[in-house]
């Protein structure tokens, strides 16, 4: 399976990106995607995710309210739409894809390289 995040750039805080992330080369549906970002010195954090049923979601309360995790099955991708973005949400976004469990990195088996979303003041 592999995974390509892309979408990312710079924005003032206040406004909003969308990221998508392409999935090929396994059963789209058999898959959880997840979200997850890592900023310059801090642990890789969980965003959200999306199960491969497409029923369930789940977000970190750091972006609940503020970020959308949806997915279009006929083009295997997975959108993050993220508003309200703040300073402290400039990280490297990345896509992951896996069977268990969906809100830990613990769940992921195949990692897609990132995009860089920077949120200015």
């Amino acid at each position: 399976v592999q995974l390509q995040a892309f979408g990312g750039g710079l924005v003032q805080a206040g406004g909003s990106l969308r990221l998508s992330c392409a999935v090929s080369g396994g059963r789209f549906r058999r898959y959880n995607i997840g979200w997850f970002r890592q900023a310059p010195g801090k642990e890789r954090e969980f965003v959200a995710a999306i199960s491969g049923s497409g029923f369930s979601t789940t977000y970190a309360d750091s972006v609940k309210g503020r970020f959308t995790i949806s997915r279009d099955v006929a083009k295997n991708t997975v959108y993050l739409q993220m508003n309200s973005l703040k300073t402290e949400d400039t990280a490297v976004y990345s896509c992951a894809a896996g069977v268990s469990t969906y809100d830990s990195a613990l769940g992921y088996d195949y990692w897609g390289q990132g995009t860089q979303v920077t949120v200015s003041s």
